[in-house]
């Protein structure tokens, strides 16, 4: 759960969010806008990368000011990248096996965990594979794996979409779709493929200018004016 407060992040005479408040329930909640809405600078307020000027934001009942940044991903913060942070001189299983480093494991083995996590995103068979011998695809699914591993609280995945073919990225939609059953984590997705949020999420929180326009139901959301206005380009029609 992702609760937001009065949230205001001020870049000198720049407002990346304003006064924003949202309560976010959703297994998988889209996260849209158009460019320079303020949908990376929340994913890094939750990150820690931004400090907010006001206001506060809660995952799971914790105020995130009380947790440094180097501890949030112990927490169960985690996040993917548009440009993916894979190692490329680690083996596939040696990139999550780094994570295991700072996260808790509950007394499960590891390699266990490394093989689990492979396995979800269709990799053990690359286990061994070092990160340079990776496709791009493969390595946006290396860094899914990353973010699902030790017991994550919640997953943003940053334009994951972006520049797949057709059968990777429906077998990107069944990975985001199954991410809470399989670790339990709430996923924040920020993508400009409607079709990938349509497909994916539950609800959906729609920014413009740094404050939230809509949120609801994912189908509600996108077939509201004011969105298809503001997100899509498409014109509202007047009489």
């Amino acid at each position: 759960m992702i609760e937001i407060d009065d949230l205001t992040v001020q870049f000198g005479g720049v407002r990346g969010l304003s006064t924003l408040t949202a309560s976010l329930p959703a297994p998988v909640t889209g996260l849209v806008g158009p460019n320079g809405a303020g949908k990376t600078t929340l994913i890094n307020v939750l990150s820690g990368f931004v400090r907010p000027t006001i206001g506060r934001v809660m995952v799971d009942g914790e105020d995130l000011e009380n947790i440094a940044i180097h501890k949030r991903a112990a927490f169960g913060i985690r996040r993917t990248f548009q440009n993916e942070q894979v190692v490329e001189n680690l083996t596939a299983g040696e990139n999550v096996a780094a994570v295991l480093d700072n996260v808790p494991t509950d007394g499960r083995p590891r390699r266990e965990l490394i093989e689990a996590a492979l396995e979800f995103v269709g990799l053990a068979a690359k286990r061994n594979v070092p990160g340079h011998s990776l496709n791009a695809y493969q390595r946006r699914m290396l860094e899914i794996a990353r973010a699902t591993v030790g017991r994550p609280r919640l997953v943003m995945m940053d334009e994951p979409g972006a520049g797949l073919a057709q059968h990777e990225s429906e077998h990107l939609r069944h990975i985001i779709k199954e991410m809470h059953g399989y670790c339990g984590a709430q996923v924040l997705l920020v993508d400009h493929d409607v079709d990938l949020i349509s497909a994916t999420c539950t609800a959906t929180l729609v920014l413009d200018f740094g404050s939230a326009i809509a949120y609801g139901p994912t189908q509600d959301v996108l077939a509201d004016p004011k969105v298809r206005a503001a997100y899509l380009g498409v014109l509202e029609e007047t009489t």
